[in-house]
């Protein structure tokens, strides 16, 4: 994930939203990565999850139907991606390119995290322990947190100590769904 910053007012983005059985799935791309993404039909609420480095103006992000999104760049490799996810292949997200900005422990606990494999959830401690500073419980939850690319960074397979799912931004509902399919699937 590393990341050269580009000007927020020349950024530009294109966007799209798929139905998926968990709900509609909205998808922020810039040139090379995927930005944001989560389970909502509104790219209003994704924008602001995007670092200021990276975040394109409102009117730079170009909103496309499904049926209208490309055939090649990173909006559809996400978008087949996504699909493939849903199909049951559950490792296709971690094949797409992110973009996100924060410091170093942050940007590199979200790369530890593109590793939490399908079915294999860890606790905050044990996400923690794998970022390689055991002690930093709450500076690992709060990379899940501030996690922009859901999905793609799959905060979701992270629970908490007691073995309960957590907060998740877009529902406990969809965390829990998303982990089901997992365990069934892997299982």
């Amino acid at each position: 994930m590393t990341v050269t910053p580009t000007d927020p007012d020349s950024a530009q983005a294109l966007a799209t939203t798929l139905i998926t059985p968990d709900g509609p799935f909205t998808l922020v791309c810039g040139t090379g990565a995927v930005l944001a993404s989560g389970w909502t039909d509104d790219v209003n609420r994704l924008l602001p999850l995007i670092h200021a480095s990276l975040r394109p103006g409102r009117a730079h992000v170009r909103f496309l139907d499904e049926e209208a999104a490309p055939s090649d760049g990173v909006l559809a490799q996400a978008v087949r991606a996504v699909r493939a996810y849903y199909d049951g292949d559950l490792v296709a997200p971690a094949t797409v390119p992110v973009e996100q900005v924060s410091g170093p422990f942050r940007s590199h606990a979200w790369e530890v995290l593109r590793l939490v494999g399908p079915g294999a959830p860890v606790t905050y401690a044990e996400y923690a322990a794998g970022c390689g500073r055991p002690t930093a419980v709450r500076a690992a939850a709060g990379a899940c947190a501030a996690n922009a690319a859901a999905l793609f960074v799959p905060c979701h397979r992270v629970l908490r100590s007691d073995g309960g799912p957590g907060g998740f931004r877009w529902g406990s509902d969809i965390k829990d769904r998303l982990l089901a399919r997992e365990s069934s699937a892997v299982g």
